[in-house]
């Protein structure tokens, strides 16, 4: 795991971690690191150490496998906390060794890899800008651990430190230099190791700035560092902290404990000398390491989406497929969002519209226009250069004819949710395409094995789910109709894989998974209205709960009137009134009587003038008179994410989900469930499966059998199940 060599009197512990793509900090490494350290401090030959790695990055951080089995089963405070504070001592350790520490970085250095690098005396990395430099813990409910939340704000001052805590944001070496994360840049490793030693040698008996040395020559943390640019006791530390901490609340409803853990740790550790300092953020570490949100963010977001990203739900017998050119059916907004990833990903790309003008969209948003655009402000942006932007606008054709689909491996139609014109472009394009071509349906909600009925090769065709805007949105919902085969679903995760997203696999129902779950929040959050109770009331519980924006918010923004389509077909399909869906009075009154479509209308449950900021339509309180006693905004939380929750347990168990961890996965990438949370099932896991399954006994008393928990629940509450864990 750790090489060490001794050359002109420099010792060199090289990381180079067997079996790992990346070096990582785990139980082993870190064993092995210290008993090289301690080898080269002991040896009186040895002036001083560089730190490197034989890899072609330098520390990707903490082993979240080992993080994971922290948060799961260190339960006491006390035991946690001492664990936690040995690796934190380690660092200071070596830190006031007396023998000047480099670290010579050249690739990735994150989290607990780049706290290796606070804690030695100067670091030089090679400039390459591929590589990342930060401290990401805050991404998934954690704090640097290991002296970074003190360390940092020491070197760079507290205004430069904060996003980089906070947010996690990662630099590249040349932007680490200017902010002061590292002190040197070199061109390659020679340089670097040559840059190192010439240091070493002029520094034989370094100080970090927040030491000194004691009358007996010991290294001790100053009582009286003054923080760049101002202490936390200063003018400028108050300005910083005090608006900063009333910021963050704003921003994060408090359900983020790990930013707020930060923010506590820098305050308190500045007005202390670095080993109490250290200590402090140890026991704030420990705080977090036994929070749930933690555990449910490295499982989902780290894990979860890491398997989903490799394609875990893709048939391993069927081999890889090689796409090189693909068709899409309709040029709005949807169709031209696919095409510029398809083509952002080297893809060939026929764009298919009912005309070429449309298809080209020379004067609109959409067609090929639409990623003319996006390119065009990449290119400003300096990410790409003229000749890539127009390279990659090359690899798309718009058009007008069918014959144009001849040699697509894959067709996307993405048309409008029109049962009949979907069927009609099916058999067109059908008609030109090779018989081991692909024909997957971008629908939302219409069932893929309805769909597939148009279709001569229904075991090739299969559902593909994009969200909008496609460029941004990060998830891909695959449906599996009743007849898809094995072979459709390993090409479109083949493709999915292709264009950077990420895909969960859900089988055929209306709505899906994802539709029908996110219509559950919009749905309450009418219902809620229809009762009275404030719009300003009901808006503010959702944002504070975590989700993005308010209920009625993303109602107006994915639109009333596609609501009420929606809701028509499937009355039409099922034969149960909309009136009798959650939230469908609310939908038919505001399309039928009051003609307030949404957002794209400029008219819905917000107002939107033209030049100006949108606001809540004054016209709510006559259409739906306030009750004179409004819930609490907790109650009204509880309510919106429990009944996003249980639609989503009814999914699994209907087998519409095929997997818990496509369940949390979809539910955070494709509408936005809380992150802290997990997801949805970790949600109730972090509620508790019976304190859960209680509430909504108490929610469907009062609004109806939509909350009522289903048997299964019912029984993993008497037995004290979870659906992460084991038996309570």
């Amino acid at each position: 795991m750790i090489k060490y060599t001794v050359e002109e009197g420099i010792a060199n512990v090289s990381w180079n971690m067997e079996g790992y793509p990346m070096n990582v900090l785990n139980d082993q490494s870190i064993s092995a690191f210290k008993e090289a350290m301690e080898k080269a401090i002991a040896d009186s030959e040895v002036k001083g150490i560089t730190i490197s790695s034989e890899k072609d990055s330098f520390i990707a951080g903490a082993d979240l496998k080992m993080l994971q089995k922290l948060t799961v089963e260190n339960t006491d405070m006390k035991t946690t906390f001492e664990n936690t504070k040995v690796f934190n001592m380690l660092f200071r350790k070596f830190e006031t060794c007396g023998k000047p520490i480099v670290a010579c970085i050249n690739g990735h250095a994150l989290g607990g890899g780049f706290e290796v690098c606070l804690m030695s005396h100067y670091r030089i990395a090679v400039n390459n800008p591929k590589t990342k430099i930060g401290l990401p813990e805050s991404k998934i409910g954690l704090l640097p651990g290991a002296g970074g939340t003190q360390r940092l704000p020491r070197m760079v001052g507290l205004e430069i430190a904060a996003p980089l805590l906070l947010e996690g944001t990662e630099l590249s070496p040349e932007n680490a230099l200017k902010q002061g994360l590292i002190n040197e840049l070199v061109a390659s490793k020679e340089e670097m190791f040559a840059a190192a030693k010439k240091w070493i040698l002029a520094n034989l008996s370094p100080l970090q700035a927040w030491d000194e040395r004691d009358k007996k020559g010991n290294i001790v943390g100053k009582t009286n560092f003054k923080v760049p640019n101002g202490n936390i006791q200063s003018p400028k530390g108050a300005q910083l902290l005090l608006p900063g901490t009333a910021l963050l609340m704003g921003k994060t409803y408090g359900n983020y404990p790990a930013q707020l853990a930060i923010m506590k740790a820098v305050y308190e550790g500045l007005q202390v000398p670095i080993d109490k300092a250290l200590v402090i953020e140890s026991r704030y570490f420990t705080s977090l390491l036994i929070n749930p949100v933690a555990k449910n963010m490295i499982r989902t977001l780290f894990f979860a989406i890491g398997d989903a990203n490799k394609g875990i739900a893709r048939p391993k017998n069927v081999p890889e497929t090689n796409l090189k050119k693909i068709g899409i059916l309709g040029a709005g907004m949807m169709g031209s969002g696919i095409a510029y990833v398809s083509a952002l990903a080297g893809l060939e790309v026929v764009l298919k519209d009912t005309t070429l003008e449309n298809a080209e969209r020379s004067s609109g948003v959409y067609g090929k226009e639409y990623s003319r655009n996006l390119l065009k402000s990449q290119v400003a942006k300096g990410r790409y250069s003229q000749e890539q932007a127009e390279g990659i606008l090359a690899k798309i054709k718009p058009t007008d004819n069918y014959e144009d689909l001849k040699g697509c491996d894959l067709i996307i139609e993405a048309v409008f949710e029109n049962r009949e014109l979907k069927a009609k472009v099916t058999k067109d394009a059908e008609a030109q395409i090779a018989e081991t071509a692909v024909f997957g349906s971008n629908t939302s909600t219409l069932p893929i094995t309805g769909l597939s009925e148009a279709s001569a090769r229904p075991a090739n065709f299969i559902g593909i789910h994009f969200f909008s805007p496609v460029d941004k949105m990060p998830l891909v919902e695959v449906i599996m109709g009743k007849q898809t085969s094995d072979y459709a679903l390993a090409m479109t995760i083949d493709y999915i894989k292709k264009i950077k997203k990420t895909p969960i696999v859900v089988n055929d129902s209306r709505g899906f998974y994802t539709s029908r779950c996110f219509g559950t929040y919009t749905a309450e959050g009418m219902e809620m209205l229809a009762e009275g109770i404030n719009p300003i009331l009901i808006e503010n519980a959702g944002k504070a709960a975590g989700m993005p924006v308010g209920s009625l918010d993303v109602a107006d923004a994915v639109s009333i009137e596609l609501a009420y389509k929606v809701m028509k077909q499937s009355e039409i399909d099922t034969g149960v009134k909309m009136e009798h869906i959650a939230g469908g009075k609310v939908v038919k009154h505001f399309v039928e009587t009051l003609g307030r479509g949404g957002k794209v209308s400029k008219k819905g449950f917000y107002e939107y003038p033209e030049g100006g900021k949108k606001y809540l339509w004054e016209g709510l309180s006559e259409q739906y008179p306030l009750k004179s006693e409004q819930p609490n905004i907790e109650f009204l939380k509880k309510r919106l994410l429990h009944r996003q929750a249980l639609e989503t347990v009814r999914c699994l168990e209907e087998g519409v989900l095929r997997s818990k961890a496509d369940a949390d996965v979809g539910s955070i990438l494709a509408w936005g469930f809380p992150a802290y949370t997990g997801g949805t099932l970790s949600y109730i896991d972090m509620v508790g499966v019976a304190q859960f399954v209680k509430d909504c006994d108490e929610l469907a008393a009062t609004y109806g059998e939509r909350f009522s928990p289903t048997a299964r629940l019912r029984e993993m509450a008497a037995n004290g199940e979870s659906f992460y864990g084991v038996k309570k």
